[in-house]
């Protein structure tokens, strides 16, 4: 595809190139380097299947492959590509179409894991072997966790009655949380690839987190609900989708709310990003708390950055991680008093029509 190709490997920006059908060709030694494999390993292999979160290059290359030459290369910002569940690297990268053969030019510029990190911060490889140490030493408590919740269940079983619903109730519910910990902690020691996302009640899910805020804030914040009963399912990984809220509920709760709202809609021909989705689902968690402290408002989603003496600074951060997985974004408005966050999630346009033809 590209004369002179060993040349290439004289730069230090990586590069990939394809064929027409999208599977690479050939890459420079720069490429090999980064993703930490040899260029021969990744020659006939589909380059969509580099990306580990999201699908920004699949639809970069689905619409430009029906679409006219385009003049100029394609922008694809902050996209994640990793070699067979290995460790995702970030870029900003150029995609540009071959005029002649038909096929595409990857050209990469890798970016910081968390943009516009402070240097002073520690570097995502040291805060990743700290969070496999810890990861490490969690799992026994959570397993003795898990072993307790399973004998009161048992005992709650053996009372019977209806006054020990609530406590059966509650005991699965340390069960589940207990069961997606461990999921969590065996993800961060085993990196593998992303679950596959499937078919969800995007209500349900949030019913799920509501149960914890009362569990956790009891009676001291009042949960409200505002859904659209009309929307869709949502394809998508229902754990990720629960620990991201609980994240945000849980900020708010810890930002002093008495009242914590969850609202759900629907909204047309919205952008995220580079890409206009024809539908999304729109979910926001609002709050009367103390609001976002001023001087943490352009770095609020950094790693490591917190409000609260006692706080991780993670909470955001993997929310924010969480909508990009889903092909949404994560943003937020807040004064004191009142504090939105706003979770954009692109829905499948054929689910919606099918719901109405029922």
């Amino acid at each position: 595809m590209l004369p002179g190709a060993p040349d290439l490997d004289r730069l230090t920006t990586p590069l990939a190139w394809t064929d027409a059908g999208g599977r690479i060709e050939g890459s420079n030694a720069a490429f090999a380097r980064w993703l930490g494999v040899s260029a021969r390993r990744l020659v006939d292999q589909p380059l969509v299947a580099l990306e580990t979160d999201g699908d920004v290059l699949r639809r970069a290359l689905s619409a430009d492959a029906t679409a006219t030459m385009p003049a100029e290369p394609l922008r694809l910002r902050r996209i994640a590509l990793a070699w067979l569940g290995g460790e995702p690297r970030f870029a900003d990268a150029w995609l540009t179409r071959d005029e002649e053969g038909g096929g595409w030019l990857l050209e990469a510029h890798p970016v910081d894991e968390f943009p516009g990190q402070d240097p002073a911060i520690a570097l995502p490889g040291a805060l990743s072997a700290a969070l496999k140490g810890l990861a490490h030493e969690l799992r026994n408590p959570l397993a003795g966790l898990k072993g307790a919740a399973q004998l009161l269940a048992r005992r709650s079983h053996d009372a019977g009655g209806l006054a020990d619903e609530n406590s059966r109730e509650l005991t699965g519910l340390i069960e589940s949380e207990v069961e997606r910990l461990t999921q969590l902690l065996d993800r961060l020691l085993s990196p593998t690839p992303p679950a596959a996302h499937a078919p969800l009640n995007i209500h349900a899910t949030l019913e799920r987190v509501l149960r914890l805020a009362e569990s956790d804030a009891g009676w001291a914040v009042r949960l409200l609900r505002d859904y659209d009963p009309s929307l869709p399912e949502l394809h998508g990984d229902a754990d990720r989708l629960t620990q991201a809220t609980w994240n945000l509920v849980r900020n708010a709760i810890e930002a002093g709310a008495a009242n914590i709202t969850l609202r759900t809609r629907a909204e047309h021909g919205v952008r995220i990003g580079d890409v206009l989705h024809p539908l999304v689902l729109r979910l926001e968690i609002v709050d009367d708390g103390r609001g976002v402290p001023e001087d943490l408002t352009e770095r609020l989603f950094l790693p490591l950055v917190s409000g609260r003496a006692d706080g991780s600074g993670l909470g955001l951060a993997l929310a924010q991680q969480v909508a990009r997985e889903h092909g949404g974004s994560l943003t937020y408005r807040s004064r004191a008093g009142h504090t939105v966050f706003t979770v954009l999630l692109p829905l499948r346009v054929e689910e919606e029509v099918g719901d109405g033809q029922q």
